[in-house]
């Protein structure tokens, strides 16, 4: 019996020529990434386990990131980000993304591919759940928790069992105004939000293959919300020239046998995929935007590690241009390199910024995460009352933008666009021609 490309991967971390679903295996990692939430804490495990004058497994393969609250007067997180500063001084750490310095930039799940340090074929832990974006790289990418990640930042190795995987086979021509988030949330509605807990989320065929490099992130990133360990895509040339224009380091590539073995297999003709929505509070509360019309809404959020990339706001811009929005409408580029973009790319020959600026958007924020997480009551676009909110964003708990009286309504770019200039849920097929 052939391997899946999780179990490829895991038996490569392992030094062992092939695993089975359900064994524990100890794995190497060749990235471990934290950051300002779960950074400190998990520091302090490190120290408290292994000792004050201990030192990480190895600089090279840690990433600290700040991200989460950091734009922020609250000083209990401005703490965190000093403890971590200190422990990247101490370690000597080579990528640690310091806020207020040229080095700082922003989402940990937009930057690590950005700065190079996802590579297929490799085993990447981080204490974030959406650590599964990266399996949008064809390597294995998990969310951990601190006790676990202080362990792995001691030793460089974690036990895992390895997970059996359920296959999503994608094939035909998307539509043009669908994206990677309506393909993930209308396969979260079909699962549930625990439809695949502790399996690999693997997605294939000709439209995955067609799909770039940040429609593949926003579909892995939302693997979690179907309770998976990690989601993933083998790496093909797309893969391969994003990856090669942004590190030197090796990396081994590996696809899944043709006679692996899945729990189960799922098929979608892309030509019946349309946009769609999660509306409050589960990421499987899904309908299609046509039929959600009536839904009202008081601000929009086009931001974060699953709609805050590049691609996401010229997505956006498309829909915004020539076009007034009629609420609030927040806009958060995940990196500095994203809020770059938002000048230097254009749609119909007009910069990002201004085509958001005439259409009456709120000044860009410095990126970060923002509101997704709701923060202290300074983050900008946190929900401070009872808002209802369409968001780009990839959870839509209750109180998960801040208020607990607020309602989040998941979206992609083109449809949060679209609703902002009708104040409802608006297919975005009613704006532009599809």
């Amino acid at each position: 019996m052939g391997m899946t490309i999780t179990e490829k991967i895991l038996a490569r971390g392992s030094g062992r020529g092939g695993v089975r679903p359900g064994e524990n295996v100890w794995v190497m990692a060749d990235i471990l990434m934290t950051h300002d939430v779960c950074g400190p804490g998990t520091i302090g495990i490190f120290r408290r386990e292994f000792g004050e004058k201990a030192h990480v497994f190895d600089p090279e393969r840690i990433v600290l990131t700040p991200d989460h609250y950091i734009f922020t007067k609250d000083q209990k997180c401005l703490r965190n980000i000093d403890l971590c500063r200190a422990f990247a001084a101490s370690e000597k750490l080579p990528y640690f993304y310091d806020p207020g310095t040229p080095s700082y930039s922003g989402v940990c799940h937009v930057t690590l591919p950005e700065k190079g340090h996802c590579r297929p074929g490799e085993v990447m832990f981080g204490t974030d759940s959406h650590t599964c974006t990266h399996g949008a790289f064809g390597e294995f990418a998990t969310g951990i928790g601190n006790t676990d990640a202080a362990f792995v930042m001691g030793t460089g190795k974690l036990l895992i069992k390895v997970p059996a995987s359920r296959r999503f086979v994608i094939d035909g021509q998307l539509p043009g105004l669908v994206m990677g988030k309506d393909i993930i949330l209308r396969i979260i509605g079909d699962l549930g939000v625990d439809g695949a807990t502790y399996e690999a989320m693997e997605f294939c065929g000709g439209t995955v293959s067609a799909l770039p490099m940040s429609e593949r992130m926003t579909i892995c990133n939302m693997a979690i919300e179907a309770g998976a360990k990690n989601g993933i895509v083998a790496a093909d040339e797309t893969t391969l020239a994003y990856v090669r224009q942004r590190t030197s380091k090796p990396f081994t590539c590996f696809q899944s046998d043709a006679d692996a073995e899945y729990c189960a297999t799922y098929r979608y003709r892309a030509e019946e995929l349309e946009p769609v929505v999660a509306l409050p509070h589960s990421p499987d509360l899904v309908k299609p935007a046509k039929a959600c019309g009536d839904l009202r809404i008081t601000r929009a959020y086009i931001g974060s590690c699953t709609g805050g990339k590049t691609e996401d706001f010229i997505a956006a811009a498309r829909v915004l241009k020539g076009r007034k929005v009629t609420v609030d409408t927040f806009l958060v580029p995940a990196t500095v390199e994203v809020a770059e973009a938002l000048r230097s790319e254009c749609v119909g020959g007009v910069p990002l910024v201004d085509i958001f600026r005439q259409a009456g958007c709120i000044e860009p924020a410095l990126p970060s995460c923002a509101a997704c997480l709701g923060g202290p009551e300074d983050t900008f676009g946190r929900c401070n009352g009872p808002e209802v909110c369409i968001s780009t964003t990839n959870r839509n708990f209750v109180g998960r933008m801040g208020a607990k009286t607020a309602s989040v309504i998941l979206a992609s770019p083109l449809t949060a666009a679209a609703s902002a200039i009708t104040g409802r849920v608006t297919d975005p097929r009613e704006i532009l021609p599809s």
